[in-house]
């Protein structure tokens, strides 16, 4: 970084000088990308940014995603170490001058330029020049879609940059130029153009499709659906919206499905890009030319000390709870699951949660000759003896980058579970006798499948790693009111650890009831939460980093509450 601000400062001084009047290194020119033969590079490059998360920045949401829904602790040293995300945690001292949040803002919107450039080149071919015009731009657009979608999860009001627009006029677009439901029709318009534009199959793995531009189309309109005002309160939830979801997805291909053993969708290798992966951000081994492969570098935070480093994104108690079941039904218990702690020489639980969350004595990631020790956490008198598994690997399967250890598991971004239970939840909002039942039997689909998903959960005698139970639904008391805890009680237990919650309890408008009750119960059993408060109409979203209200000149405005 020295040599750099060093080199900087040189080109400054002798900025007028013949000898910088060159075509530097490592740049390409706008003719050299604008043929047919060389746009592709371009729309990769949009493709990679999709990787080029950091520990510090993880596309994959953990710590705004998870850690804030109480179904997951920080974890690391202690609450100072990224303490941040700490901050964040407990909804205390949240500041729009955290590093953390302002680089994350950052590579989105690099993410964002690498689809805009592809997409200006793009735009300046025929299709009589480059066949594939249509879909490369639809990819982009696809691309672009996804980055914002995620902005608009952590912060509601961001400013919408597509390749129209010129750079120098970037710091006079405000992030309320739009508003929240404009910015959503901006984003379903991006994945609109893919379902129209994508082909149903791509023959090179990792490009977006129909299927996946039609599945981010009815997520965002289920997003759009609970609509709100300027302090985050959902007002009412659109009918019209709910149908599209439900419209859109009933036109996604029947190759598409839950797989049969839900330990496939988390394992490297043979397994996936399977038939429930939609879309899913492509990683490699050695073997790329690279000195370590494509790794997943936003995730080696979560690898326990017991492999290499750091010990964060600790399954909360509460989470592991909420896995319990009636001894009889095979149902989640409601109201008293969090009464007790998970006691497994007793308690019947979904196996959902063994291949969720590490367990001490068990085996670790599917290998019952390896078993995750206690002594493989680092602080567990803070945050507990588990450790998240479903981005974690086997111990083999690592590659060590200093201290870190990362691995080239896919990162799925959709997968078809969560299709069918927006699908089911859009029914339950609608309301009626026939929507009521297609959620109930969507939603023990995922049940069964879940019961079912036993094979790989055993001890090295072949004796099951706990006892598991998973019932489904009858008829019997399956009104809306019902059918809507089981489902969103399914979202957590079938998503969990992938980032989803806090934006689905934001979407529900239940955020503060929800993680205010938390905090009342947790406090009394991990003492760092004991200041934990969630305060309505500010802590559903982030504050704009300062250094972006900076660079705006004065046209964003600050994020309520802040």
């Amino acid at each position: 970084m020295k040599k750099i601000i060093f080199l900087f400062a040189i080109a400054t001084l002798f900025s007028c000088s013949d000898f910088l009047d060159v075509t530097p290194k490592g740049v390409l020119s706008d003719t050299q990308i604008s043929s047919p033969e060389k746009v592709d590079n371009t729309v990769n490059a949009a493709y990679a940014s999709l990787g080029n998360d950091h520990y510090i920045t993880p596309f994959s949401l953990w710590p705004y995603g998870n850690v804030r829904s109480g179904d997951a602790y920080k974890g690391g040293r202690d609450e100072g170490d990224i303490q941040a995300f700490y901050f964040m945690e407990t909804f205390k001292n949240v500041k729009s001058d955290f590093g953390e949040m302002d680089a994350l803002w950052f590579q989105y919107y690099v993410g964002i330029s690498r689809a805009n450039s592809a997409l200006k080149t793009l735009n300046t071919l025929t299709e009589a020049d480059f066949p594939k015009l249509k879909i490369r731009q639809a990819e982009c657009r696809f691309i672009r879609a996804h980055y914002y979608f995620q902005l608009k999860e952590l912060w509601k009001y961001v400013p919408f940059i597509d390749e129209t627009i010129a750079i120098a006029d970037y710091p006079s677009i405000s992030n309320r130029a739009l508003t929240n439901d404009q910015m959503w029709d901006k984003i379903a318009d991006d994945f609109k153009f893919g379902v129209d534009n994508l082909p149903a199959i791509q023959t090179e793995i990792g490009r977006a499709n129909k299927a996946a531009a039609t599945a981010y189309l009815a997520k965002t309109r289920l997003f759009q659906a609970y609509e709100q005002d300027d302090r985050n309160n959902v007002t009412s939830i659109n009918a019209t919206k709910l149908q599209q979801v439900v419209d859109l997805i009933n036109t996604i291909p029947a190759t598409y499905g839950l797989v049969a053993d839900y330990a496939d969708l988390f394992t490297p290798g043979a397994t996936e890009n399977g038939n429930e992966s939609l879309f899913a951000v492509q990683f490699s081994n050695k073997g790329d030319g690279t000195t370590y492969g494509r790794l997943n570098f936003g995730d080696v935070l979560g690898t326990p000390m017991g492999i290499g480093c750091c010990d964060f994104h600790k399954p909360s108690k509460n989470l592991a709870n909420a896995f319990k079941t009636d001894p009889t039904t095979g149902l989640p218990m409601f109201d008293t699951y969090d009464a007790a702690p998970l006691d497994l020489s007793a308690d019947k639980v979904d196996p959902r949660l063994n291949h969720t969350i590490a367990i001490p004595g068990h085996p670790w990631k599917y290998d019952p000759t390896t078993i995750y020790q206690e002594s493989w956490n680092r602080t567990p008198d803070v945050y507990g003896v588990y450790a998240s598994l479903k981005e974690n690997v086997c111990k083999s399967c690592y590659t060590q980058v200093g201290p870190f250890y990362g691995n080239t598991k896919n990162r799925i971004i959709l997968r078809f579970a969560d299709v069918l239970l927006m699908k089911a939840e859009a029914l339950i909002e609608l309301g009626g006798g026939a929507n009521l039942e297609t959620a109930r039997q969507i939603i023990n689909q995922i049940r069964t499948r879940a019961g079912n998903s036993t094979a790989h959960l055993k001890m090295a005698d072949n004796s099951f790693e706990s006892q598991f139970n998973v019932g489904t639904y009858g008829l019997a008391g399956w009104d809306q009111s019902f059918a809507r805890k089981a489902l969103r009680w399914e979202r957590r237990l079938e998503l969990a650890m992938e980032g989803n919650r806090f934006f689905d309890l934001v979407r529900w408008g239940i955020a503060d009831t929800y993680m205010n009750g938390y905090f009342a119960t947790e406090k009394s059993k991990i003492t760092y939460l004991k200041n934990g408060l969630f305060t309505k109409n500010r802590d559903e979203y982030l504050p704009i980093p300062d250094n972006q209200m900076r660079f705006s000149k004065g046209v964003y405005i600050q994020n309520a509450g802040y």
